[in-house]
Parts: C-alpha cells; structure tokens; sequence
C-alpha cells in the first residue's frame, strides 16, 4: 500500500493565503492557477476539482495532453495552454475544446488562423513575449515583426499578453526587473498600434511573493499552492502532500553490517531496521536544484550531497509519530530506517515527507 495523502485544510489554508495576499484591497488581480505536472503532482483532475470549490476559476496547463484530459473530465473553467504550438492537429482539437491557445511565433499564429477560420469560430489567444528566458515567444527586441505577424491573424483575438521570469527566485532582482521592463515595453508598443494585449501577466509564484508592484491584471500560480517555493515564506505557506507506505519487512542487523547499495553505511551497533517499498522511482530524495542554478549552487549540492553519503544519510520518516532515520543509500524501490528501540510493528503505516510533483503518478492520491 502505497499513497499520496493531500492534507486538505493546509491545501485550503495555502489558497487563502495566496488570495489575501494577492488582493488586499480586492484590487482584483486574477490568479490563474498552473496546474502542468499532473497538478503539480496532486492529481490533475482532483487538484483541479479542489480548486474550483475554493473559489479559483481559470487554469493553466503546458501541454496539449494536460488541456484535453481537463475538458473530458468536466472541467468547464477557462484554460490556457502555456505552449505555443503550430500542430494543425493539436491546433483543431485545442479551439474544438475552447481551449485558450498561447501564440509565441508566426508561424504557431498563422495555423491558428487557418484552423479557426475552417471551424468557423475565432479563437481567443494569448501572445507570450519571450523577455529573456529563451523558450517560447516572440522575441522582445523585434516589435515590427510582432505587429506585422499580428497583422496576419484576423480570425484571433487577443485576450491576454504574457512573459516568464527566468529567476524571479534570485536575491539580485536586477535581470527580473529588466525583463519586466522588457515586457511594459512591448505592451506600450503594441498598444500604440492600436493592438489590444488583453490581460497582462508576467509574474509566477516567486515573483507574485517577491514583486506586488508586477502583479499586473493576472499572476500565475503553481508551486506556491503547494507552500513549496524557493523564495521566503513570508505568508505562512505550508508545505503539502506526504508518501504513506506499510513497512515490508523488520530485521536486527549485527554490528559491521553494510545497507544499501555503495557501501555507504555499516552498523555501529545492533541496529533494528525496518524495510520500506517505496525509493527514488516514487519521489523519495529526488531533487532537481542541481542543474537549476549558478555554479556555486552546484558546488554547494555536491558538497551536501557528499556530506550525506559520508554522514549515513540525512532524511527521515515518520512512524507512530517517531522520527525514524534513512540508514544507507535512497533505492529505486526501497529504503531502510533505523528503527532500533522503537515499538515498530509490521502493520505501523510510515510517513515520508515528500515533494508530490516527483512522485510517480500511478501512485494514489487521497485528499484527507
């Protein structure tokens, strides 16, 4: 037995903080919530589902698949595919599903033309401005040849302009402010040309924590849903989603006795441990800061991760409410945890603190 429980007061306590924060005042910015990654991890259907009981009503998905699912299941919110796509395919089934589509390129908005005008049905789009982060949209500097692409787009209407932080999580704001700068910049061209750009928004969960002057009409919210955020906690977000899984086997271990692989740790004593079907493949100890920052960061990984091979591990679990440590290397399937002295038993649940976008997602989810 394996799961993801969802602790639904904290998931319910974490949107009310996220509204309060970001309208005070009900100045009325919209919160559009991002839910790629199958929700996050929290389950695209029932995260979606969540949601809208309390009270969010427009969605956002990266990819096509994402987009579909949330139509066939009943979700009758408004949707923003946050890919740019010129499938014709994807395209015809993206406007048969009134889904909002992101035009990034020339050649994605002219296939959205040509669609819709075959369906007999203008589609509502949103030009993603590309204001440094390299991926999708129109590159910033070439406002020409934005207008003239616009120009070419008679059967769409633009209902929302937007653009990506790249690290907006950075304590040097400078390259964040510059692309905000980037981004008014585009917005003041093109309403010059008596182009309307719809709702503006540009900011993700660390921005719309860091930078309230930049919330525009709009912020997109993910990660900060899940009180997971790599800026400061300054609204009490709490941290959602634990791995619950029965213990497989119990054993004593003598003294001198290697777990896991590598070698990593050997028994100092007589150790109680209690094995635990569940490893990397479901999430446990998975990470993905490594490659996310500059080379300092990675130094400052390795350096830790090192640390915890030579210091026997360093994460824990929970069970009967007892911490129990993670002796040895994180498996793909299993792990083990010192259970010595502990009233431990083969029908205890454990707990294991979890980040659920990395959890497999063929595992249950429970809303509790």
């Amino acid at each position: 037995m394996k799961a993801l429980v969802i602790e639904k007061n904290d998931l319910r306590h974490n949107i009310k903080r996220i509204k309060e924060f970001i309208n005070p005042n009900n100045n009325n910015v919209k919160i559009i919530a991002v839910i790629k990654g199958n929700g996050y991890g929290l389950g695209l259907i029932e995260y979606a589902k969540f949601l809208i009981d309390n009270g969010i009503d427009f969605f956002a998905v990266a990819s096509f698949d994402e987009a579909i699912t949330l139509r066939k299941n009943g979700i009758k919110e408004q949707i923003l595919m946050l890919s740019s796509t010129a499938d014709p395919k994807e395209v015809e089934e993206l406007i048969k599903n009134d889904i909002i589509l992101t035009i990034g390129s020339k050649e994605a908005g002219i296939v959205a033309n040509e669609v819709s005008k075959q369906l007999q049905r203008q589609v509502q789009i949103h030009l993603k401005i590309d204001t440094g982060f390299g991926r999708y949209g129109f590159m910033y500097d070439k406002p020409e040849e934005i207008i003239n692409a616009i120009k070419q787009f008679t059967n769409l209407k633009i209902v929302g302009t937007y653009s990506h932080y790249s690290v907006a999580f950075a304590k040097n704001a400078n390259f964040t402010k510059k692309q905000f700068e980037r981004f008014m910049e585009v917005v003041g061209i093109l309403k010059q040309n008596q182009i309307e750009t719809g709702m503006l928004h540009i900011c993700n969960s660390s921005a719309a924590l860091k930078f309230t002057s930049q919330h525009l009409d709009a912020v997109r919210i993910g990660s900060a849903f899940l009180g997971r955020i790599i800026v400061p906690n300054k609204i009490g977000l709490r941290k959602i989603g634990y791995l619950k899984t029965n213990i497989y086997e119990i054993k004593e271990l003598e003294k001198g006795n290697n777990i896991g692989y590598s070698n990593s740790f050997k028994t100092k004593k007589l150790t109680k441990i209690a094995i635990l079907p569940c490893g990397y493949s479901d999430g446990v100890n998975v990470k993905v800061d490594k490659d996310m920052f500059r080379l300092i960061d990675k130094i400052r990984y390795i350096v830790h991760e090192t640390k915890g091979l030579f210091q026997n591990q360093y994460l824990y679990v929970k069970i009967n409410e007892k911490k129990c440590k993670i002796l040895g290397r994180v498996g793909m399937c299993h792990i083990a945890v010192d259970i010595t002295g502990k009233d431990i038993k083969l029908t205890d649940v454990a707990q294991i603190p979890i980040n659920p976008i990395y959890v497999n997602s063929n595992i249950e989810r429970i809303y509790n």
